[in-house]
């Protein structure tokens, strides 16, 4: 089987995607957590919802959205005239696939007096079964304005619900979903490193489970845990998240020491998130110049699927910016 990524010998791979972006009108977006080389070509660097807003502001006439399934989505449904290709269609989330629609729908008709709080690491079709999508900049805000007698379910990622119960002390129905990449940091190594580096702080994003958020000292989403870099005060820090976004902190603070949280045995890379791997500058090359894999959703569902991320925007908008975490 050829291999449809595959460029003639010679030929520079970054010269052709420049080449591509231009001849299609394209817009590169890259998330934090994906590869420097990926990030160093993108046009914007940043969160989901942050990439996906810069995207609808522009002009252009492609999105290629180095990422994953459900950022891509959003794009789609907040740029439906835009045509958004995904170098990776597998490139999925450990979370959107812990909440399938169908057993979200069952479970939200268990309750109905509950209201679905759902972080935006979902898909379409969640997204739309949902009355308020949050990104962890806009839940504190957003959950502020909920009366306090209103019964919620918040899902998918029972560790940032979790942590978003005990800080407001708010009783919220946790779906049980967990990002695997967060879920593989280790107490017993987090605390051999920090002996190691006694003066560091821990910047931990809230997809971590309480025992590592227990030892941060600033929990916080990737833009968040990045602005924190930056104004720390210290020379070493101690970062809980997937490890690529070192990269911006390295290009911004290059006299500064950055060190990624260690997994079970100190020095697996199971902290790497699998499927932001997936993408590729080769597969981008080839999804610029096929204009595939494309993200097609019904229109229905995207209407369904925007009014919640509407909600979220609506009941933000006054604060923005002001939150704690920052969006994912």
């Amino acid at each position: 089987m050829t291999d449809q990524t595959a460029l003639p010998a010679g030929t520079d791979l970054i010269e052709e995607i420049n080449r591509l972006r231009k001849e299609k009108n394209a817009v590169i977006l890259a998330h934090y957590y994906q590869t420097p080389d990926l990030q160093d070509i993108a046009d914007f660097v940043g969160d989901s919802l942050e990439l996906s807003r810069k995207a609808a502001e522009t002009d252009a006439d492609v999105i290629a959205f180095c990422g994953v399934k459900f950022m891509a989505e959003t794009a789609k449904i907040l740029s439906p005239e835009k045509i958004v290709v995904l170098p990776d269609m597998e490139a999925g989330c450990s979370l959107e696939d812990s909440c399938p629609p169908e057993k979200f729908a069952a479970f939200r008709a268990q309750h109905p007096d509950h209201i679905a709080l759902t972080y935006i690491n979902c898909s379409t079709e969640v997204k739309a079964l949902s009355d308020i999508i949050v990104t962890s900049s806009s839940a504190e805000t957003i959950l502020a304005q909920i009366p306090e007698d209103q019964k919620i379910i918040f899902g998918p990622d029972r560790h940032l619900g979790g942590y978003l119960s005990r800080k407001f002390n708010r009783e919220m129905l946790l779906w049980p979903g967990v990002c695997i990449v967060h879920e593989a940091f280790s107490e017993k190594e987090l605390l051999k490193l920090k002996e190691q580096h006694p003066d560091a702080p821990i910047a931990a994003h809230p997809e971590c489970p309480p025992h590592i958020l227990d030892h941060a000292d600033h929990v916080g989403s990737t833009s968040s845990i990045l602005n924190f870099a930056k104004t720390f005060e210290g020379d070493t820090l101690i970062v809980a998240t997937e490890p690529h976004i070192i990269h911006q902190m390295e290009k911004a603070l290059p006299e500064k020491t950055f060190i990624g949280a260690p997994g079970a045995d100190g020095n697996c890379s199971c902290n790497i998130c699998p499927y932001m791997a997936l993408n590729t500058m080769e597969k981008l090359y080839a999804c610029l110049r096929d204009l595939e894999p494309r993200i097609e959703i019904e229109e229905q569902l995207r209407l369904d699927a925007k009014k919640s991320l509407d909600r979220m925007l609506e009941m933000a908008s006054a604060t923005v910016g002001k939150g704690d975490l920052g969006a994912r």
